[in-house]
C-alpha cells in the first residue's frame, strides 16, 4: 500500500486556537470544561464551549456570509493550509468534512423554511467550506457518529491509497446546542461534574464544541520527524442504537485489523488514545477490547477531560494531540481519573510521562455500535 503522512494539523477549541497552543496547555494541565449557568440551558452544566467572543472568527473573510459552525471550519482549515503547501484548487486535492449535527442549530433560531432546510444539510456546509479554499473537487461528507472523525481519515487515507487523490484536506467540527444537549440528557448521558473517564465514579459526557482539520498527502514531509497513518479499520456490533457492545469483541476487531495493516506488533504500541467518554458502558466496553487484544499493559489516556466529546470532531482533536505526543515524546494525562472503575484493569496514564514513543492506536465508538482504530507511526 502506498504510504500515507499527516503534514500539516490544527485544533481550533475553546482552550487555543492553533494545535502548538493547544498541545503546550494540555501539557500545563488546561481543560475548557466549565460549569455553565446560562448559555444554551436553563439548568447549570459542565462543558467546554467557545464564548461570544471567540477569537477564531477574526481570521474569516466575509464571515458574515457564514454560520458559526461553517466559520469554526473555515479556520482550522486555513491554519492548517498555512502550513502546508497544498493547491485546493487542483484536481489531485479533496475535502472532507466530519461532523455529527452541522447546522443544526439554525432550526432552533429561525422557521423551518426551506432555506434553512437547504442550509442544515451537511453537504450544503462542505460545499460552502470548499467555495471558500476554491476547491474545485467534490467534497466528501462523513457523518457516522462519534468515529467520524476516525472514519473520515480512513477515507482520506484509502483515497490516497487508491490514486485518486495526492492530498486530503480533512476537517470536522460540531457545536453544542440545545437539541444536542438535550438529546445527551434524554439519555441520562450527561455528568453533573468534568467527566471522569474510566474511573468508578464516573457518570456519564461532558460535552465540547471544537473544530480540527488534519492534512494527508503521499508526499513524506521534509520535517525531521514525520507522522504516517499506516492502518485503519471500521466494525459494528449493532449491539443497540445508542449502547456498546457489553463485550468488546468489535473494536477488538477493529484494533486487529488496523495493526495488521499498519504491519506491526502490538509489543511496538506505545501508547492508546481511547475514546473514554466516561459513560458506564462505553469505558467497560472499550477496557475489554483492549485486554482482548493483549494490550491492557500499555499507556491509555483519554483527552475528554480536556475537551470535553466533541463529537464529529473528536476523533480528529484526539488525532492531533497524538501526533504531537509522538513528535514531542510525551503521553499525555487522564484528567478525571483517580479511581480504577472498569472490571478489566488498564494502565491509565495519570501523569504526563515522557520517553521514546513511535507507534500509537487510536480508538473510537459511537451509536448504533460504530467502532474504528487508527494506528499512527513515526515514519523511518
Amino acid at each position: 500500500m502506498k504510504p500515507v503522512f499527516i503534514i500539516s494539523d490544527n485544533i481550533v477549541s475553546p482552550i487555543a486556537l492553533t494545535s502548538n497552543e493547544n498541545f503546550s496547555l494540555l501539557k500545563a494541565g488546561v481543560s475548557g470544561i466549565q460549569l455553565h449557568h446560562k448559555a444554551i440551558s436553563p439548568e447549570p452544566f459542565y462543558a467546554s464551549l467557545f464564548n461570544e467572543a471567540a477569537g477564531f472568527t477574526t481570521s474569516v473573510n466575509n464571515a458574515d456570509a457564514y454560520t458559526k459552525f461553517e466559520r469554526l471550519l473555515i479556520a482550522s482549515v486555513g491554519d492548517a493550509l498555512s502550513l502546508a503547501q497544498v493547491n485546493c484548487a487542483g484536481k489531485r486535492t479533496v475535502l472532507i468534512i466530519s461532523s455529527t449535527k452541522g447546522n443544526i442549530s439554525l432550526i432552533e433560531k429561525e422557521p423551518l423554511n426551506a432555506d434553512v432546510k437547504k442550509r442544515v444539510a451537511l453537504h450544503e456546509s462542505a460545499r460552502a467550506v470548499a467555495d471558500y479554499f476554491h476547491f474545485t473537487t467534490n467534497p466528501v461528507v462523513v457523518s457516522h457518529a462519534c468515529i467520524s472523525g476516525l472514519v473520515a481519515l480512513i477515507t482520506g487515507m484509502r483515497l490516497l491509497q487508491s490514486g485518486r487523490f495526492d492530498h486530503a484536506v480533512i476537517a470536522g467540527a460540531d457545536m453544542i446546542t440545545q437539541f444536542v444537549l438535550s438529546g445527551f440528557r434524554s439519555f441520562h448521558a450527561i455528568s453533573d461534574a468534568p467527566c471522569k473517564p474510566f474511573d468508578a465514579r464516573r457518570n456519564g459526557i461532558t460535552l465540547g464544541e471544537a473544530a480540527a482539520t488534519i492534512i494527508l498527502s503521499v508526499a513524506k514531509p521534509n520535517a525531521k520527524e514525520s507522522i504516517q497513518l499506516s492502518g485503519g479499520a471500521v466494525s459494528n456490533d449493532a449491539n443497540h442504537i445508542s449502547g456498546p457492545s457489553r463485550t468488546g469483541e468489535e473494536l477488538h476487531q477493529a484494533i486487529e485489523a488496523a495493526l495488521l495493516e499498519a504491519g506491526i506488533e502490538k509489543s511496538a504500541i506505545d501508547f492508546i488514545s481511547a475514546h473514554g467518554t466516561a459513560t458506564i458502558y462505553n469505558d467497560e466496553m472499550e477496557a475489554k477490547a483492549i485486554t482482548l487484544s493483549g494490550l491492557q499493559q500499555v499507556p491509555v489516556n483519554s483527552l475528554k477531560g480536556y475537551y470535553g466529546h466533541t463529537l464529529g470532531a473528536a476523533g480528529l482533536i484526539e488525532t492531533v494531540a497524538s501526533v504531537h505526543s509522538l513528535k514531542s515524546n510525551t503521553i499525555l494525562p487522564t484528567p478525571g481519573f483517580e479511581v480504577p472503575g472498569t472490571t478489566q484493569p488498564l494502565n491509565i496514564s495519570q501523569v504526563l510521562q515522557t520517553g521514546v514513543y513511535s507507534n500509537c492506536l487510536k480508538t473510537a465508538s459511537g451509536f448504533g455500535g460504530c467502532n474504528a482504530a487508527i494506528v499512527l507511526q513515526k515514519a523511518v
